[in-house]
C-alpha cells in the first residue's frame, strides 16, 4: 500500500468517525403538528443545539401517532398535549417521566355571523349543545391528535348524545381501526376529516363552519398568514379548554437503543430557566402563544 493510499484511508476513516459521532449526537423527537406549526421549535431547537451540541430531528404528527412512536420505540422522546394519555404512557412503562413544559388553551371558532349562537352560550359545553341543536356544520380533525382527544372529551361531557364509531387510520403504512367518540345522528353536519390542525382550519374556513383549535395555531392562521382565515373565536375561557404540553423521554428499559441521555438532557433544558424564558418570550405578531409551566410562579 503506497503513501497516497494510506493518507486517503486515514482521511476516510476520520471522516466516517466524524459522521458517526455527529449521528450519535442527534435526538429524534415525535411531536404534535400544532407545536411545529406555531414556529416555537424554530426558536427552541437552535438554542438547545448552541447550548449542548445536540441536534433534534423532528417528526410532526398528531399526539396519538406521536405516542405510538414512543410505544414502538421509534423515537427517543415525545412532546405532546394530551395529559391523561401521557400519564398512561408513563404508567405503562413506555416513558420515564412526564415533564410539564407549557400551556395555552383551546378555542372554538366559527363564522362571524355565528349561526348557532355559540358566543352567547354560558360555556363551551353549552356552545357545543347549540351547534348540535342547530345542526351547524362542524369540522373535526378526526386524526387521534391531542386536539381531537380534547374535542371528543368535550362532546362526551356536553350532554349531547354521542356514539363510538370505529375509524381507520394509517400506522406504519397499514390501516388500523381506532374508536372515536362523535355526536350521534350527526352525519349531515359533523365532518371528521383526518387532517392536521392547519388543513382543518383551512377547510373549516372554506366551508364557513365551526371547529376547535389550539390558540397558538389559530393565531398563526388568523394573524400570520396571507390571506388570513376569516373564522372568529366564539367560545374561550372555560377551564375545560386548558391545553397543557408535556415532554417524555422514552424508557431505555423497554428500548435499549433509545438515546436516553440526550432525551433527558433536552427535557431538563426545556424545563430550565433558559428554555422556559424562551417559551415565555416567544411571540407571533405581538401575540403570546405559550405560557411556561416549569418557571417558579
Amino acid at each position: 500500500m503506497n503513501i497516497k493510499t494510506l493518507v486517503f484511508s486515514a482521511a476516510l476513516l476520520a471522516a466516517l468517525s466524524g459522521v458517526a459521532a455527529a449521528a450519535e449526537n442527534v435526538l429524534t423527537m415525535s411531536t404534535t403538528t400544532s407545536t411545529q406549526a406555531s414556529g416555537l421549535l424554530d426558536v427552541l431547537l437552535p438554542a438547545f443545539k448552541d447550548d449542548t451540541g445536540i441536534a433534534v430531528k423532528v417528526i410532526a404528527k398528531g399526539t396519538g401517532a406521536a405516542l405510538r412512536d414512543g410505544m414502538d420505540g421509534n423515537v427517543d422522546i415525545i412532546f405532546v398535549h394530551a395529559k391523561a394519555r401521557e400519564d398512561k404512557f408513563v404508567a405503562e412503562g413506555y416513558g420515564t417521566a412526564r415533564y410539564a413544559v407549557m400551556h395555552n388553551d383551546f378555542v372554538v371558532i366559527g363564522p362571524r355571523n355565528d349561526p348557532a349562537g355559540v358566543a352567547e352560550a354560558a360555556d363551551v359545553y353549552a356552545g357545543l349543545q347549540s351547534i348540535a341543536s342547530a345542526k351547524a356544520e362542524f369540522i373535526s380533525r378526526g386524526d387521534d391528535s391531542g386536539t381531537h382527544t380534547k374535542e371528543q372529551f368535550l362532546w362526551e361531557k356536553s350532554g349531547v348524545q354521542v356514539v363510538a364509531n370505529k375509524k381507520e387510520i394509517i400506522k406504519k403504512g397499514e390501516k388500523v381501526a381506532v374508536q372515536f367518540i362523535e355526536p350521534a345522528n350527526s352525519a349531515d353536519w359533523y365532518r371528521s376529516i383526518g387532517q392536521g390542525m392547519g388543513k382543518t382550519l383551512t377547510y373549516a374556513d372554506e366551508k364557513g363552519a365551526y371547529t376547535m383549535t389550539d390558540r397558538g395555531t389559530y393565531i398563526k392562521y388568523k394573524y400570520g398568514k396571507t390571506p388570513p382565515i376569516e373564522l372568529e373565536i366564539v367560545s374561550e375561557g372555560s377551564a375545560a379548554l386548558a391545553n397543557p404540553y408535556g415532554i417524555i423521554p422514552v424508557n431505555p428499559k423497554k428500548f435499549d437503543h433509545v438515546k436516553y441521555d440526550l432525551a433527558e438532557s433536552f427535557a431538563q433544558w426545556l424545563t430550565s430557566e433558559r428554555g422556559q424564558k424562551l417559551i415565555d418570550s416567544y411571540r407571533l405578531l405581538d401575540h403570546q402563544l405559550f405560557y411556561p409551566d416549569a418557571l417558579p410562579q
